[in-house]
């Protein structure tokens, strides 16, 4: 069974830092493009940022821009995002996803056929 698994989500203060992390099971994503999505309470699910199979191109949402860093260790078949300076609006659910033919990096959901359950990030005022 493929599965992705989240961690890494919690409640931080505004201009704090977190790191999500990604764990891949049941298949490997050495080969894969894989990113992060969020949802926040009542809007629609958005991109957040994407990386190449092998880290050379990595794509992020405007939003993210500056602030957040995705990263993989393709040995241990994980994925991370890490978000510094954070603000209430990025609170969210934030997913980790993979693909299972596609290996750059893509901003269309639509490339990725794996996604994780989510985790909860929560950014105080």
């Amino acid at each position: 069974q493929v599965q992705l698994v989240e961690s890494g989500g919690g409640l931080v203060q505004a201009g704090g830092s977190l790191r999500l992390t990604c764990a891949g099971s049941g298949r490997t994503f050495s080969g894969s493009a894989m990113g992060w999505f969020r949802r926040a309470p009542g809007k629609e699910r958005e991109f957040v940022a994407a990386i190449s199979w092998n880290g050379a191109d990595m794509k992020y949402a405007d939003s993210a821009k500056g602030r957040f860093t995705i990263s993989r260790d393709s040995a241990k078949n994980m994925v991370y995002l890490q978000m510094n300076s954070l603000k209430p609006e990025d609170t969210a659910v934030y997913y980790c996803t993979a693909s299972g033919m596609l290996s750059g990096a893509y901003i269309s959901a639509t490339a990725y056929n794996y996604w994780g359950q989510g985790t909860q990030v929560t950014v105080s005022s």
